[in-house]
């Protein structure tokens, strides 16, 4: 089963490797004989799916992730391995549609207006003068 990312991406699911192993937690006597816990990696470096575009900004985006070019999600919240395998897709999905959406628009800088500086200073000289207000009285 594909794993559709965006409708613009596509990942085949030749390109997953799974791997299971058994889930700590709660389970009973189950939880000792089932590998629940789910390990899905997808190599974005020697990826097909992405364009050398794609490519360079997930790479450059979701680098403290990567471990030789190759992401890792691991599941392990459900008792079932089925259940863990859609999570771990899921969270997959949205790292690698995070990892392409356009970033935030840069702030431009504004200058304070008229109005906001001479609030600004009114409420100065009010604290400044409630602050002389608290001094003790000196003896002259």
């Amino acid at each position: 089963m594909d794993l559709e990312v965006s409708p613009a991406l596509t990942i085949p699911s030749t390109e997953l490797g799974w791997r299971f192993s058994r889930s700590s937690g709660p389970g009973g006597q189950h939880v000792n004989t089932t590998d629940s816990r789910v390990e899905l990696s997808w190599n974005v470096a020697g990826s097909a799916a992405l364009s050398e575009g794609q490519r360079l900004v997930l790479l450059t985006r979701l680098e403290r992730r990567l471990i030789a070019g190759v992401i890792t999600v691991t599941a392990s919240e459900q008792r079932s391995q089925l259940r863990n395998r859609e999570i771990a897709l899921a969270k997959l999905s949205e790292l690698v549609a995070a990892g392409l959406a356009p970033g935030a628009a840069r702030r431009r800088a504004t200058k304070p207006t008229r109005g906001s500086s001479r609030r600004h200073r009114v409420a100065k000289e009010q604290r400044a003068a409630t602050k002389q207000q608290r001094k003790r009285p000196s003896a002259e």
